[in-house]
């Protein structure tokens, strides 16, 4: 047998691995001429390199393709060596899918809520960038059109979340609602309302019912007409409950909730809050005070240099590198933060204001002196206990109406006058005390209502025995009255139509008749009580009366729970011990102490409203608000 080797035998065509395009078997021929194909090695037919070879192991000839000759491999056509009638990978993937396809819908829903979610304009899918990572993703899928997502995609997933809210909604005992209006950057007027629940397992949640356009003047009436419109579109009445309504303090809010038929109106707590501190930052000296400050943060704003002279004297004088804050005509806090960060940055401000480089652009710049300085600290530490307050409440999830008069009780005892206070000190306490003890007067009973049926606050502190007694005499008579309102109901229901049988009624009513006839007639009585009976005759209490009184007792001797503990989860846990009061807590404490969460949707308005989409349509902004906000 000759040691020649020089043919190399194409593999078979059933070997479907690209690799035999380039690889055969080595072929010796014996000296008779007879032919013999070593299978146990490959060769290439390039280099003539040979590899051992094993069935349907092709990974040793790759990588040598790979290493040695990827050039020709790349070259190498992909469907060369598939049979007829079969179809390529490429092939499979070129082909688009329908849009009725169970993927591509899915995919189109999917890009609906990232649009809604985001926050993302309509726009986005006709952005170049996005339809090609969405090709690399999925070549098969095809994105529809704009309009193809502004009146199909979203409002059908506004359909959806509006679905789950009616229904969660109507699972609640009771509902609160808060609003508020806003001005787009389309200067288009908006009324912001949301709802709030507390569900059977004792959860706070709240919703984004409707931003609605209002292109009439906010007038009482004109507002007025949307709340009615809401409640009857979300079916929010709850006999025997009333729905409550948390607004700010303005004077058409008033108006309106009033001629809505709403009640109680509750008005923000927080706004509260900042039209008493504005009080007080408005007395004449603490205003000077901020103007002069404020000029001096604006001009380290606007001076580049002042900015850079500023920042190399915190860092020589190691003070935290802070940029100064310049406060905000609405936010009382804002100019709380400006002095703050004044007498932090006060030493470093002085110096830089004192070099060369600033000195000449800021000659009618007038630092802070000792006095001054004395004035600030003193109205900082004034307003902390309020700053604590608007902290607190803009918890949404724990800031109940129960809030409101222990924050407020605590504020005004704050705002007490003492001898030791200075002049500017004494005349801030005494315009924030003035602006805040005139407010809630109206409400004020069902305000202690509510924190004596949470059990942070039930021991009422802050008022007299006498008046601590009183308000659980109120909750018993409230109580009574919505357990017969719920008996009245129940009967009505069991009256009224009913799915029995006309057979067994009739045998029903029989049997009762028959009883009431075997019945032995009632007692006389006597003389006595016939003379007497109408003056000296012992009253009778109810038993459910005297269930409420049980558990108002019981409820009143509980221990408070720590501050930091949640009165709902508490009240889940003891329910079954204090059924009737349970259920009482629960139509007071949905009420939110604060409209923030109607005013936390301006953040949003912002976004979705934005430059880009200022001609967004009022119904597409209306649904992008409630699938944005509506988890």
């Amino acid at each position: 047998m000759s040691s020649a080797e020089s043919e190399i035998e194409d593999a078979p065509s059933s070997y479907k691995s690209i690799v035999w395009q380039h690889f055969g078997f080595p072929v010796t021929r014996q000296d008779d001429g007879k032919k013999i194909t070593d299978k146990t090695r490959s060769v290439c037919k390039h280099c003539k390199t040979r590899l051992p070879y094993t069935a349907s192991n092709t990974s040793n000839m790759m990588c040598h393709l790979k290493r040695h000759h990827n050039n020709k491999l790349l070259q190498t056509p992909a469907t060369k060596r598939v049979n007829e009638g079969q179809t390529s990978i490429q092939k499979s993937f070129a082909a688009t899918w329908s849009q009725s396809s169970a993927k591509a819908q899915e995919i189109t829903r999917c890009i609906g809520v990232f649009i809604a979610k985001d926050m993302r304009p309509f726009s986005v899918v006709d952005n170049v960038g996005f339809r090609e990572l969405v090709r690399v993703l999925e070549p098969r899928y095809h994105i529809p059109s704009r309009p193809h997502f502004s009146q199909e995609v979203v409002p059908a997933l506004y359909r959806e979340a509006k679905a789950k809210v009616v229904d969660g909604l109507k699972k609640a005992e009771n509902v609160a609602i808060t609003t508020d209006g806003w001005t787009s950057r389309a200067c288009q007027s908006y009324i912001t309302i949301t709802a709030h629940v507390i569900t059977t397992e004792w959860e706070m949640k709240s919703f984004v019912l409707q931003t609605r356009p209002l292109f009439e003047s906010h007038t009482g009436s004109n507002i007025a007409e949307v709340l009615k419109a809401a409640v009857q579109e979300w079916e929010l009445d709850r006999a025997p409950h009333s729905t409550a309504v948390v607004t700010d303090n303005a004077r058409n809010m008033e108006v309106a909730v009033r001629e809505a038929g709403l009640s109680p109106h509750i008005k923000c707590f927080a706004h509260t809050l900042n039209l008493a501190s504005q009080a007080g930052l408005n007395v004449p000296r603490v205003s000077r005070l901020l103007g002069r400050v404020r000029k001096v943060v604006a001009f380290f704003h606007r001076s580049t240099t002042a900015t850079a002279v500023l920042t190399e004297t915190q860092k020589m004088l190691e003070i935290a590198s802070h940029k100064l804050i310049i406060d905000v005509a609405t936010r009382w806090n804002s100019s709380m933060d400006m002095l703050e960060r004044y007498l932090e940055q006060q030493a470093a401000i002085t110096a830089s204001l004192l070099s060369t480089e600033v000195r000449k652009n800021a000659r009618q710049l007038n630092t802070l002196d000792s006095n001054d300085i004395t004035d600030a600290e003193e109205i900082v530490n004034l307003l902390k206990p309020l700053k604590q307050a608007t902290t607190v409440l803009s918890d949404e999830k724990s800031a109940t109406l129960s809030l409101i008069v222990p924050l407020k009780s605590m504020i005004e005892q704050s705002m007490t006058q003492d001898e030791k206070d200075s002049t500017i000190i004494t005349n801030m306490k005494a315009a924030i005390l003035q602006n805040l003890s005139r407010r809630y007067t109206e409400v004020q009973d069902y305000l202690l209502e509510s924190s004596a049926l949470d059990p942070r606050f039930r021991s009422l502190p802050h008022l007299l025995p006498e008046q601590r007694k009183e308000v659980f005499h109120r909750l018993m008579d409230k109580s009574n009255q919505l357990q017969q309102a719920g008996t009245v109901e129940q009967t009505e229901k069991e009256g009224g139509a009913s799915d029995e049988d006309p057979t067994d009624a009739a045998e029903k009513r029989e049997t009762t008749q028959r009883a009431e006839q075997e019945q032995p007639p009632p007692c006389k009585k006597t003389a006595l009580e016939d003379l007497l009976g109408a003056t000296f005759a012992k009253p009778t209490i109810t038993q459910a009366k005297r269930r409420i009184e049980v558990e108002i007792d019981m409820y009143k001797k509980d221990t408070s729970i720590p501050l930091t503990s949640c009165p709902l989860k508490w009240w889940k846990e003891n329910a079954q011990m204090y059924p009737r009061l349970s259920s009482l807590s629960k139509a007071y404490l949905t009420v939110p102490a604060t409209s923030v969460p109607s005013e936390r949707v301006f953040s949003t308005a912002g976004d979705i409203v934005s430059a880009q989409r200022s001609q967004l349509l009022p119904a597409n902004e209306d649904m992008l608000f409630s699938k944005k906000t509506c988890k």
